[in-house]
């Protein structure tokens, strides 16, 4: 396992990431205790959750799988300073997650309360806004028609962006967390936080995790490149378009258990005829290399020029051996550059 320093921190990170967003409804607690046996055995250091997981969301599961991961920690506390854990603060848009209300300094006093209780730590090694207050170009809303930015009231985002700075430099002050992130933001919201926190005196974010994969490219090269340019840590989530890139969901599949046969908060936008196109050419390229579609996806994550370390979740501890597996990895010149023919034609399959 190779290990990368977590952007500005003294963090070293494991190229893979533990994603933990199933643990609590396709996942037991006995299921993710062997998940993070067979991880940690294998190298990784790295675990990422939120408050919101379970996901899909919904009340009566909130909270399930920072209590899940808490449990795995009550039981071994000598292993704790083994892991860099993430967790991060709930976004509006959920009832009963503080009345849907936004991210501030006060929602960030509340949650972390919580989040530790149920995580049974002391602290957050990053800790992290889980996406903006203001409306971005994320989660589908990617295209000219998804999000419009003359709509967004500048002073009164940077208002709001300090406040949640003051909020986040008050739990690094109490030790309760060690470093703070982003996820699901833009260029602009990297910079402006990175303007606010040198006019606060305060530390920069460590890291960012968006979306990105072989069907989701929007990111690189420009964000990435800001990144990498200014030390912040690139986290791609979901870099199996939610399981599409494994080929289970081709030509309408629905496994039994699988994550589209759940309710989607946001729907299936992923599943467009394009994203099937390539992922078609992508299951293709993958035999020819002797290798399964899901690790051609995540070696080629790992290849990128900026990315630091892969959120990667799984089901089963078989999904969780091949997609570990696919890091140890190195693709051909002609491999990348049969994936890059289809990336060309495919940049943003959904």
């Amino acid at each position: 396992m190779k290990f990368n320093r977590l952007g500005n921190s003294d963090l070293q990170v494991s190229d893979v990431c533990l994603g933990t967003m199933t643990w609590g409804i396709q996942n037991t607690q006995q299921d993710a205790d062997e998940q993070m046996a067979f991880a940690l055995d294998k190298g990784v250091n790295f675990v990422d959750t939120a408050e919101m997981y379970p996901v899909p969301p919904n009340v009566d599961t909130y909270g399930d799988t920072e209590r899940i991961i808490g449990n795995w920690i009550s039981r071994n506390e000598s292993k704790r300073s083994d892991i860099v854990l993430m967790t991060k603060i709930a976004g509006s848009g959920l009832k009963y997650i503080r009345n849907a209300g936004p991210i501030t300094a006060d929602a960030i006093a509340n949650a972390l309360t919580y989040s530790l209780e149920r995580l049974k730590t002391d602290y957050i090694d990053v800790y992290q806004l889980h996406w903006p207050n203001r409306v971005t170009p994320h989660f589908g809303k990617h295209w000219p028609d998804g999000a419009d930015p003359t709509k967004t009231n500048r002073e009164k985002e940077l208002d709001g962006m300090r406040d949640i700075l003051l909020g986040i430099k008050r739990a690094l002050d109490e030790g309760k967390i060690r470093h703070w992130g982003l996820s699901d933001d833009t260029p602009w919201g990297i910079h402006a936080f990175l303007t606010l926190c040198k006019e606060l005196d305060m530390p920069l974010p460590v890291s960012i995790q968006n979306e990105f994969s072989l069907l989701h490219a929007k990111d690189w090269p420009y964000l990435i490149e800001m990144c990498e340019l200014e030390n912040i840590a690139y986290l791609p989530w979901s870099p199996l378009a939610t399981g599409m890139l494994s080929g289970k969901y081709q030509d309408g599949a629905r496994p039994e258990g699988s994550r589209w046969t759940l309710a989607q908060r946001m729907g299936l936008f992923r599943d467009k005829a394009p994203a099937q196109a390539a992922t078609a050419e992508y299951m293709k390229i993958a035999e020819k290399a002797g290798i399964t579609p899901s690790q051609l996806a995540l070696a080629w994550c790992k290849q990128v020029p900026g990315v630091t370390s892969t959120i990667i979740g799984a089901t089963t501890v078989t999904q969780l051996k091949e997609n570990i597996d696919a890091f140890d990895i190195s693709l051909s010149k002609e491999t990348l550059d049969d994936i890059h023919g289809v990336l060309r034609q495919y940049p943003l399959g959904f």
